[in-house]
């Protein structure tokens, strides 16, 4: 019989093992796959940001001082401004933003009989002065007026190079033609502007950075403390399902919706806290960033909730009767047994969470983010925008230059979604020596 057994088990091994290697080689085609498309957007994003740029001035920066417009100083530079644009431009700009914090910083006044030049500026005046490299945007934006007549991406520029300079020399004997890195310290550092050339993503960063951390100081304690309860102090009741069922289908909802509550709830009916009216400071409604940091802990609260569960049940049993048999309360066998072997999956989940969340546009821009800022926010109660929303609105524009810089924002929001997930990854993994 025993022959004759495997006899008939042998055929049935191979077929088992040929329908493995057929999986196993779908698995490995769909990794190629999705690193090919991985490495295709990589590398289209990098072509954009990247390249020969063809450079028009109306007015030389060697007409304006003897000296390379960066290295003048703040007062400098506002002479020149005094100087070439009108007085209703400059009273204008100064209502928007005043330069210095107070009014004997430089001369000039009575050409703009300025308003916000003083240490406690009007209604209308923000209250920070601005940079010298603000004001170096905006000598490039009002008087210098640099245009970007043609943009090329880095793989023509590589291998056309020559043939471009010959025909821009021929087309636009005026322009300068320039190997530019969108991606500089000049686009970092820079607030937004309406040309493509000067504009940055300082102010995207600010907002991204306040919304994210808050969001994850607020969402954080409270989605682990609901996991705990629910998975180590709830019984299997009805109204511990009822709870546990809402919570998954919230995980589910889309992210507008959750904007939607959040401009109805702490916009609107909290304005008066979220504004920072109750404190004398802040903006006039409650489209600020604890605002949206509030929201976008509202989206991702199920996520860390239903992941924190998962790695809470996945602590073995005994270790929690262990920690009974010594004479451990709940709460001790809690903190010092269950919590610092479920970490390592809650910092996991935490991660997927905020990444989700610091990609999302809807809800920042139900609840009042904007899409064109250069103003820095400066605390809770600040208007605020953040990198998506300033990508999507680069994308839409239609001059090519804007998709340039677009690229460049992406570039820049990988690195800081690298950053934040590559800090969660080495506390993950300090955890997760400590088992």
């Amino acid at each position: 019989m025993i022959p004759e057994t495997n006899t008939n088990f042998n055929p049935r091994l191979a077929a088992r093992q040929r329908l493995g290697n057929i999986w196993q080689g779908v698995f490995l085609s769909s990794t190629i796959i999705a690193l090919i498309f991985l490495i295709v957007l990589m590398l289209n994003i990098i072509n954009s940001a990247f390249g020969l740029v063809v450079l028009e001035n109306s007015i030389a920066p060697s007409e304006l001082s003897e000296q390379p417009l960066e290295s003048l100083d703040k007062a400098a530079l506002v002479d020149i401004l005094i100087d070439n644009i009108s007085r209703n431009a400059g009273r204008k700009l100064e209502r928007d933003q005043r330069f210095f914090a107070d009014s004997l910083a430089f001369e000039g006044q009575d050409k703009w009989d300025e308003v916000c030049l003083r240490d406690e500026p009007p209604s209308g005046c923000s209250g920070a002065a601005r940079s010298t490299s603000d004001v170096l945007v905006l000598v490039y934006e009002r008087v210098v007026e640099q245009q970007v007549i043609e943009t090329y991406p880095l793989w023509q520029s590589l291998t056309q190079g020559n043939e471009i300079r010959a025909q821009v020399a021929e087309e636009f004997p005026t322009a300068t033609v320039e190997f530019w890195s969108w991606l500089d310290r000049n686009f970092i550092t820079s607030p937004m502007s309406s040309d493509a050339s000067l504009a940055g993503v300082r102010t995207a960063i600010l907002g991204s950075l306040w919304v994210i951390v808050l969001t994850i100081i607020i969402a954080f304690p409270i989605g682990v403390g609901a996991a705990i309860y629910l998975q180590e102090y709830a019984t299997d009741s009805v109204l511990s399902r009822i709870i546990q069922t809402n919570i998954d289908n919230l995980a589910g909802v889309p992210s507008i919706l959750y904007g939607m509550l959040g401009l109805a709830i702490f916009a609107r009916t909290l304005g008066y806290f979220t504004s920072g009216q109750f404190l004398g400071v802040g903006a006039e409604n409650g489209r600020t960033i604890i605002s949206a940091a509030l929201t976008m802990s509202l989206l991702i609260l199920p996520l860390i909730i239903i992941n924190a569960q998962e790695a809470l049940r996945a602590v073995p049993n005994s270790l929690r009767n262990a920690a009974y048999g010594v004479g451990a309360t709940r709460w001790q066998m809690i903190w010092s047994h269950v919590l610092p072997y479920a970490m390592p999956g809650i910092l996991t989940g935490t991660i997927l969470a905020v990444s989700r969340a610091i990609g999302e546009t809807a809800p920042l821009l139900v609840v009042g983010a904007a899409t064109f800022l250069t103003s820095d926010p400066t605390g809770l109660f600040s208007k605020f925008t953040v990198m998506p929303i300033q990508i999507f609105n680069w994308t839409s524009r239609p001059q090519a230059e804007f998709r340039n810089i677009a690229a460049a924002a992406i570039l820049v929001l990988l690195i800081i979604l690298l950053t934040l997930n590559t800090t969660a990854v080495l506390l993950r993994n300090r955890f997760s020596s400590r088992r």
